[in-house]
């Protein structure tokens, strides 16, 4: 591995980022024990609720938060969950609530998940009963599938991978050679993704593993996570899979669709939340791996966006689908527009068609952080350029190194490096591809992939950084329409909602304000064009809600012409695919354009028609 990654005792959130992880804290995925069922009365902890991955799931996001924010009653509650589950794991190691399941056909995914959960705890408290806890469960999954009780099917087997998040832990403090081979039959008996690459480029309204989003964002990391286990030479795989899946199912955001399995180029088909905060941890390790900066510029553009477009101001609600095209959010009264999905994937709620994504957007952020600095061979490397702090030890001496920035929606940076002694530790900064205009300390430099800085003397420097960015048209997937980027920000025409709270109960699951569905009604005009390639771009302050959807920190200006659009045939709440016709109906106005992750409603991808004036 190039890179590795800190603790959660070691890095903590600043400025923006800490008041997006509170927000986070006070929300549904740092309230979900207290509020939801399938986390409160789980299994796991004794009761007679889901006893598979909705526990795990939320716990690999809630674990991180707790300790980032070093929050004593958070760190406590997690706490009790783990000394349940703990509590419960059975003589030979066995550590799944599977009741009355044979395990023989318990799928094992949940094996995978808690196995790699419960590492994500040891990392962040260093409880010293984790390690053996990890050994008798990895060990048991290693006798049981060498034996054949047990073999992986269904998710587990498109979900392998998922594994080496824990065996890489223990073979790093054990050094044992089943380890190795548990490796081996995992990876034996898991899908060979590369070998269903044919089935992504014609998408179908049929559910299947090998078209599954969460399956794929997940897959794009398993030779970097398994290749120094297996003893194999790491062949650049993902690169092979990620172009393949955007060539024919791309979004402008850096994901690509999946409602819920691969959806083609379309801006009116969406993409799974879970499938964006598990693309966002593959692209932590490619990055950690390779040193690649592509995979860490991509992660700026699927964090930034995807992930708060999908969530509410306050994140006591979430959408299981978002589309880059979204002029309403309200169920569909007939058939969905989506390949796979019900007729509420798109509202906001607690759990708009399935669960698992509940359980599992809580982990984008925290683990984000955690990404902003990274370990390298001869010091410390600034991977995602968002405001953080890190306070570790390099070779015996202790040092600080603080990063002030309101990037994404400012481009300046001032890092203050703090050393105890003289320290021939270096700083690595990655610049993004797109920066114009670097300047280091006031002065302007060439440009570059990345900036060294090293033989920091004893005290206190500072490093002030600031580049340019332009606001551009790029072409969108479907290369017939055109979307706004600005860095790594994404810009959609906001439309403006009339929003109707819905409390009621449903499968004994109970919707209830502040957690309750909220549909999002489309009151203002969406068919436009855009009419000039010129831009004006406003900065304002980063408030409380970082991505806010009343107060965005960044607009964009821009001038556009009315079209004749139309709806999809059969819907009165999505738009055409492509437009009707492209021919201007009216006179060109200047409309503000959001960040696409402070657009709850929006058009994203619009046709061009040049101005005649």
């Amino acid at each position: 591995m190039k890179y590795g990654f800190f603790t959660s005792n070691e890095i903590r959130p600043i400025g923006w980022t800490e008041r997006q992880l509170r927000l986070q804290a006070q929300g549904l995925a740092g309230q979900l024990d207290r509020v939801w069922a399938d986390v409160r009365d789980s299994m796991w902890i004794g009761g007679d609720r889901e006893g598979w991955e909705r526990v795990p799931y939320w716990l690999d996001g809630f674990i991180p938060l707790a300790y980032l924010l070093d929050d004593d009653d958070m760190k406590q509650r997690a706490k009790r969950y783990v000394d349940c589950i703990i509590a419960n794991q059975d003589a030979d190691g066995w550590i799944c609530p599977n009741g009355s399941t044979p395990r023989e056909k318990y799928d094992t995914w949940a094996v995978q998940l808690i196995s790699k959960v419960l590492v994500n705890y040891a990392e962040c408290s260093n409880d010293a009963r984790i390690p053996d806890v990890v050994y008798r469960i990895m060990k048991n999954y290693y006798e049981l599938l060498k034996n054949g009780k047990i073999s992986l099917f269904s998710w587990a087997k498109r979900r392998w991978f998922e594994s080496f998040i824990a065996l890489n832990w223990l073979y790093d403090r054990y050094g044992e050679e089943w380890i190795k081979d548990l490796a081996k039959i995992l990876k034996e008996q898991g899908t060979d993704y590369e070998k269903h690459m044919d089935v992504w480029a014609r998408p179908l309204n049929k559910w299947t593993h090998e078209t599954h989003v969460v399956n794929l964002a997940m897959m794009l990391k398993s030779e970097a996570v398994s290749c120094e286990l297996l003893g194999e030479e790491y062949t650049g795989l993902a690169d092979k899979l990620y172009s393949e899946l955007m060539k024919y199912n791309a979004m402008p955001t850096g994901m690509f669709t999946g409602d819920e399995c691969l959806s083609g180029i379309s801006a009116i088909q969406g993409v799974e939340l879970c499938a964006v905060v598990e693309l966002m941890f593959s692209l932590e390790h490619l990055y950690a791996y390779t040193g690649d900066k592509r995979w860490a510029q991509l992660l700026e553009k699927v964090s930034f966006n995807s992930l708060p477009a999908a969530v509410t101001d306050d994140m006591w609600a979430h959408q299981y689908v978002q589309m880059s095209n979204q002029i309403d959010c309200t169920p569909f009264l007939g058939n969905p527009v989506f390949r796979t999905n019900g007729r509420d994937a798109h509202v906001f709620g607690l759990e708009p068609h399935f669960g698992c994504c509940t359980a599992n957007f809580g982990q984008g952020w925290p683990k984000l952080v955690l990404s902003t600095f990274m370990r390298a061979n001869d010091g410390v490397v600034c991977a995602m350029p968002v405001p953080a702090e890190l306070n570790s030890e390099w070779n015996g001496s202790k040092i600080k190194i603080r990063l002030d920035t309101e990037y994404p929606f400012k481009n300046t940076f001032k890092y203050t490096v703090e050393a105890d002694k003289k320290t021939a530790m270096k700083l690595h900064i990655r610049v993004p591809s797109f920066a114009k205009g670097l300047t280091v300390n006031g002065k302007l430099v060439k440009k570059q992939d990345m900036l060294t800085f090293g033989g920091f003397n004893e005290g206190k420097t500072e490093i002030l950084i600031s580049f340019d960015v332009q606001a551009r048209l790029a072409t969108s997937p479907s290369r017939s329409l055109r979307y706004v980027e600005y860095g790594p920000l994404v810009f959609a025409l906001p439309i403006k909602a009339e929003v109707n709270l819905k409390e009621y109960t449903k499968n004994d699951v109970e919707r209830k304000f502040p957690y309750c569905d909220y549909h999002y009604k489309g009151v203002s005009e969406w068919n436009f064009a855009y009419s000039s390639k010129e831009f004006t771009v406003e900065e304002h302050s980063v408030g409380d809600i970082p991505f806010s959807s009343e107060s965005p920190a960044l607009v964009i200006k821009a001038k556009v012409t009315p079209i004749d659009w139309g709806y999809a045939y059969g819907y009165d709440t999505v738009c055409a695919r492509l437009p009707e016709s492209k021919r201007p109906m009216g006179e060109e106005c200047e409309v503000e354009l959001y960040p696409y992750g402070c657009s709850k409603l929006r058009m994203t991808e619009l046709p061009y028609v040049q101005n005649k004036k």
